[in-house]
């Protein structure tokens, strides 16, 4: 483990209801809700939307008939928008440290060195950078441990006498006591609502309580990961910094139509699509897959009709090409029922391996993984756009009816040249 002096924990608050008003200044003070794939549910909520009681996964259509009386606004997914403005955000943060480790869209872990005032005046200092040259708000939380660093973010968004950095030398030891005292043991990072009731049952209901539980007896009654945990809230590093997060055990392409699919024939465009987008991922993250798995479903909430269809295939060797990924998908056809609504389709790729690990010999190579296609696809997509190019039936521009709906969806302000924002000087 490389151990560095402090950890630093970057998270950027309210990330797409943040990136949203970056381009919209309009949007400040008001309730913002940004929803899901289709426009479900609300999966990001600015601080005055939570204020109204309004909770994460709300069905949009429960909150539409109020949404005037509230003066609340909602706004479709815009990851284009969304990770583009992680991928500044990332850039920036790198400035500030030699070892970056990117956890998610909107959070990062820093290594960082130097005395307490030295720290507070650095997480000061990245606070105001991203809002400066970015547009949207952080909160740092710095502590020797990433399970702490992740703590006092959360104290750091939380209580307003820390405004926005949060140090864990700088705050004295009742008053931390306090604060874990008043927190739930659930709200620690690693700790979910199943796992939190079998530490109820064991007396345990605070982080405070988890911080002084045995660790040995934590392991031998949960796990060694639990364990690290307990040690880490004791200061003791055990979660080492990460250069990049890699080693995915699947990969996995799925999304809810807009419009239900109710042929086979449209079944065979969405998987042909899916297969290509598939392979670029692979491609992309140096990886290759032996199992495909292709599955489709109808909508759980229609009583009648339901069908989840299913198919696994072996592929003849690791592989990211495109048309054998496809082929494999198209497996699942023959177990389509025409009339039937399909609301979902989607592939799982498992058995992951690094591209050349395990070079076939020359007889078995696959002509169209020597030639790069999957590759080639890739770099025309990027350069003319999703559809500008497809094989076979991913090619067929037939109205594409059945993709992801974003009715409210901004513009692509930093993605799309016809969608860049307009500055006028009065």
């Amino acid at each position: 483990m490389r151990r560095m002096p402090q950890i630093a924990h970057v998270d950027v608050n309210c990330f797409y209801a943040s990136a949203e008003r970056a381009f919209d200044p309009s949007l400040e003070g008001r309730p913002l809700v940004v929803l899901s794939n289709n426009d479900g549910c609300a999966v990001t909520r600015s601080p005055e939307a939570k204020a109204l009681g309004i909770s994460t996964g709300e069905p949009w259509f429960k909150l539409a008939p109020r949404a005037k009386e509230w003066g609340l606004v909602a706004r479709s997914s815009n990851y284009e928008l969304y990770g583009d403005i992680s991928a500044r955000v990332m850039e920036l943060l790198g400035r500030y440290s030699a070892w970056l480790e990117v956890y998610s869209i909107d959070e990062a872990f820093l290594g960082v060195k130097g005395g307490p005032d030295q720290l507070l005046g650095l997480g000061r200092r990245i606070k105001e950078a991203v809002l400066r040259h970015v547009g949207v708000p952080v909160c740092v939380g710095i502590a020797p441990t990433k399970t702490l660093a992740k703590l006092c973010n959360k104290w750091a968004k939380n209580n307003a006498a820390f405004a926005g950095v949060c140090l864990w030398e700088s705050v004295p030891a009742p008053v931390r006591e306090g604060l874990m005292g008043r927190l739930p043991v659930d709200e620690i990072w690693g700790v979910a609502g199943r796992l939190a009731k079998r530490l109820n049952a064991m007396g345990i209901f605070t982080v405070l309580d988890l911080a002084q539980a045995d660790p040995v007896a934590i392991r031998d009654r949960f796990s060694v990961v639990l364990m690290r945990t307990v040690l880490e809230l004791r200061g003791t590093p055990c979660i080492p910094m990460e250069e990049e997060r890699v080693g995915r055990d699947q990969l996995i392409f799925s999304r809810s139509f807009a419009t239900p699919v109710t042929t086979s024939a449209g079944l065979r465009e969405v998987l042909g699509i899916y297969g290509q987008q598939a392979s670029a991922r692979l491609a992309k993250h140096g990886l290759q897959a032996k199992v495909l798995t292709a599955f489709a479903a109808t909508s759980p909430f229609r009583s009648q009709e339901q069908a989840y269809p299913s198919v696994c295939v072996r592929l003849p060797m690791p592989t990211a090409d495109p048309l054998l990924l496809t082929r494999a998908a198209h497996a699942l056809l023959p177990k389509i029922l025409d009339g039937l609504k399909y609301a979902k389709a989607g592939l799982m790729l498992t058995d992951l391996r690094p591209t050349g690990n395990q070079p076939p010999l020359e007889p078995f190579e696959n002509r169209h993984e020597k030639r790069g296609i999957g590759p080639l696809l890739e770099d025309v997509s990027r350069r003319f756009g999703r559809g500008s190019i497809g094989l076979g039936y991913a090619g067929v521009k037939s109205g594409l009816d059945w993709t992801m709906k974003r009715d409210m969806r901004s513009p692509r302000y930093t993605t799309h040249w016809d969608e860049l924002p307009l500055v006028k000087a009065a």
